[in-house]
């Protein structure tokens, strides 16, 4: 069974350490067996790519390199927030944000 984690993608994520502190962020991919995050604009590496058929000059290409999830806290109404869970109405669990109770869509 796979970890459950705070964070999901297309979610808006802020960097609370390491040399990318600070900085804001949409979920690109997860990697849940590595507990690593792909975030846009974030952790940004050059790598030497081969010619192939996207990409036939080849050369340098940059690219967004992983950052473990417990370096990011969701930001939801533009403030970073702990998330928690909880069941709603439905009888569903939701995720909702500890610092103003809201739920999380």
């Amino acid at each position: 069974m796979q970890k459950k984690l705070h964070i999901k993608v297309d979610d808006t994520v802020k960097v609370i350490s390491g040399v990318h502190r600070g900085q804001e962020g949409k979920v690109l991919s997860i990697d849940r067996k590595k507990e690593r995050v792909l975030v846009e604009g974030i952790n940004v590496v050059k790598r030497h790519a081969k010619p192939d058929a996207a990409n036939p000059q080849g050369g340098i290409v940059e690219k967004e390199a992983g950052l473990h999830i417990s370096n990011l806290m969701l930001v939801h109404n533009n403030q970073p927030t702990k998330v928690g869970r909880k069941l709603n109405k439905d009888g569903k669990l939701v995720r909702f944000a500890k610092k103003t109770g809201e739920e999380i869509k």
